[in-house]
C-alpha cells in the first residue's frame, strides 16, 4: 500500500527519514522506563514515550517528498523476503553524552540494514534543512547526524542500538531475547527521534530467504 495522497507535506521539499525495527511491547516499554528515568539535565532533551517512539535504525537519510511513493516501494521489495529475527539486548551503552540499550549485531540484522542502505542508495538527497523533521526545531546536530549517517554509521560502522536519552552514564540493564517483526519508516523529529510512522511492515515467517541473509560473507 502506497502512502496515501492526503499525506501532505505543506511546502516541504525534503523529508527525513528513518527506517527502523520497532520493538515489542516489552522491550519498548523497558526503554520508555529507563529514559524516563535517566537524570534531568533542563527541559531541553529527549525522553521517550508514545510520541518518541523506540526504535532500532536500520537507515536513515533525506528523502524527496515527491519520491516517497518510490522509497516505500524500494523498502517493500527488501522486506517482503525478510523474515522475523531474533534479537538480544546486550546491556546499556554511552556515546558521548548519548545513552542507549545494546542491540547484539546478529548476521541476520546487519544483512537487513545493508539491503537497506543499499535499496535507498538512489534516493537519498543532499540539502535537508529543520523543515524536513517533525516539528521544524531539528538542531545542527540532528541535520548533521542524518546527512552524515551513511558516511559514519553504517555499514561496518553500523552499531544497533536504542537511544534512552542522555547522561553521563547508561543504567544497568540485563540482557533480554526477543524477535522483531516490525519495521516501520517514521519522520524524524528532534534529537532524530522517531515521531511519525509513515507505513508499517510485518515481517512474514512464510517469506523467502533474502540473499543477503545467506551470503557467505556474513558467515
Amino acid at each position: 500500500m502506497l502512502l496515501p495522497r492526503t499525506l501532505a507535506f505543506a511546502s516541504v521539499d525534503l523529508i527525513a527519514i528513518d527506517v527502523a525495527i520497532l520493538p515489542p511491547p516489552h522491550v519498548s516499554r523497558l526503554a520508555m522506563e529507563l529514559s524516563s528515568g535517566l537524570p534531568a539535565e533542563g527541559e531541553d532533551r529527549l525522553v521517550l514515550d508514545d510520541q518518541h517512539i523506540p526504535h532500532i535504525t536500520l537507515t536513515q537519510q533525506f528523502v524527496r517528498v515527491e519520491e516517497l511513493d518510490l522509497v516505500m516501494r524500494d523498502i517493500d521489495n527488501v522486506l517482503r523476503v525478510v523474515r522475523p529475527m531474533p534479537l538480544r539486548v546486550r546491556g546499556g551503552s554511552t556515546s558521548g553524552h548519548t545513552v542507549w540499550i545494546a542491540i547484539e549485531r546478529s548476521t541476520e540484522l546487519a544483512a537487513l540494514h545493508e539491503s537497506l542502505m543499499e535499496a535507498l542508495r538512489g534516493v537519498e538527497r543532499p540539502g535537508g534543512t529543520p523543515a524536513a523533521f517533525a516539528d521544524g526545531d531539528a538542531r545542527m546536530r540532528d541535520l548533521l547526524w542524518v546527512s552524515g549517517y551513511r558516511l559514519k554509521s553504517s555499514f561496518g560502522a553500523y552499531t544497533p542500538h536504542i537511544t534512552l536519552g542522555h547522561g553521563a552514564e547508561p543504567p544497568h540493564i540485563e540482557p533480554v531475547d526477543f524477535v522483531a517483526d516490525t519495521v516501520a519508516a517514521c519522520q524524524l523529529g528532534r534529537f532524530c527521534s522517531c515521531r511519525r510512522v509513515l507505513r508499517r511492515w510485518t515481517l512474514s515467517a512464510a517469506a523467502e530467504p533474502s540473499p543477503s541473509n545467506t551470503d557467505p560473507r556474513h558467515q
